[in-house]
């Protein structure tokens, strides 16, 4: 869906839209196509890169807030889908940041010894949840899947540090208020767009930017190394202008970051492994490079990573 086609939509233009986010179009899946689906694709491709067998995998996570179902979640459609006999799934609801906290939770069960092999996945279909009579956000968001897989690694590379943060006083600044147990459907219900997202766009800019810069610094502290020494960046695609500002904020050169966004939106938690495997595929990544990646999303909920390639 480009800019262009959101022209016919609402009153926007793509001058518009490009000046404010830096998007210029988005995938929207059609109704044949479930968030389940898209895990699965992303989740199959990512074993098949690891040359990963279904029997092997001990666990797989999917960060999501747009699962097919109440329940059970799409971990365990994952898990049927691609044969993971021996797998637990579940899922992990952290908007934006939920592949950055699946990672983390990845990391302690692998370091613990309980498992070898954990798929992660990131996947949202938003446009099944976004208000298209609002211009303000409706020009934000994508469908999209992304998926690692991870396991013991004895060369040095692998997960150096993650952080996790969040602030549910900031919640109602990116949330949907309806459709959960304490505002239900009822059958009386508008229909006016409070069961879809809603954000306070100039308050999520302020603490995304402050809170995102300060993710990176702790994950590369934790990690001992010097911010020089990050090779990339993968920070979460949700605005042009935020990118940019985390970029001044820790000083670094725009070669350094990985940026998407003007093909995908706002994937939410399908954006860090989005991006990570664009940049791995077109070969920005090499053995031995320090990749950060950093997450804000709703909640309010941030996080970062620092991984060794």
């Amino acid at each position: 869906m480009t800019n262009a086609d959101l022209e016919k939509i609402v009153e926007t233009s793509d001058q518009w839209i490009l000046e404010r986010t830096g998007i210029r179009e988005r995938r929207i899946c059609d109704d044949s196509i479930t968030c389940a689906d898209m895990a699965t694709e992303a989740a199959r491709n990512a074993m098949a890169m690891a040359n990963c067998a279904p029997e092997d995998v001990d666990m797989v996570i999917d960060a999501t807030v747009t699962a097919d179902y109440t329940l059970p979640s799409n971990g365990c459609l994952i898990q049927e889908k691609l044969g993971l006999v021996n797998a637990v799934g579940f899922d992990v609801v952290a908007a934006c940041s939920g592949f950055i906290n699946g990672l983390t939770i990845s990391r302690g069960f692998i370091e613990s010894g309980m498992y070898k092999k954990i798929v992660v996945v990131g996947s949202e279909k938003l446009s099944a949840f976004t208000n298209w009579n609002d211009r303000s956000t409706c020009v934000l968001f994508g469908d999209a899947a992304g998926a690692v897989v991870v396991e013991p690694s004895t060369n040095g590379s692998g997960i150096l540090s993650t952080f996790m943060k969040s602030d549910g006083r900031m919640r109602e600044w990116l949330w949907s208020k309806v459709g959960g147990t304490k505002h239900p459907h009822t059958p009386d219900f508008a229909w006016d767009g409070t069961d879809k997202i809603y954000m306070s766009g100039s308050d999520v800019f302020k603490v995304a930017v402050k809170e995102m810069g300060r993710a990176c610094l702790k994950a590369i502290a934790d990690a001992g190394v010097k911010p020089e020494d990050v090779s990339l960046v993968v920070p979460h695609q949700a605005n042009m202008r935020i990118i940019e500002s985390l970029i001044k904020r820790l000083n670094i050169s725009p070669d350094k970051v990985m940026i998407n966004i003007e093909k995908y939106g706002n994937t939410s938690s399908a954006s860090v492994p989005l991006a990570l495997d664009e940049a791995n595929r077109s070969g920005r990544i090499k053995p031995g490079d320090l990749v950060l990646m950093v997450a804000f999303g709703g909640g309010m909920i941030w996080g970062s990573a620092l991984v060794r390639w």
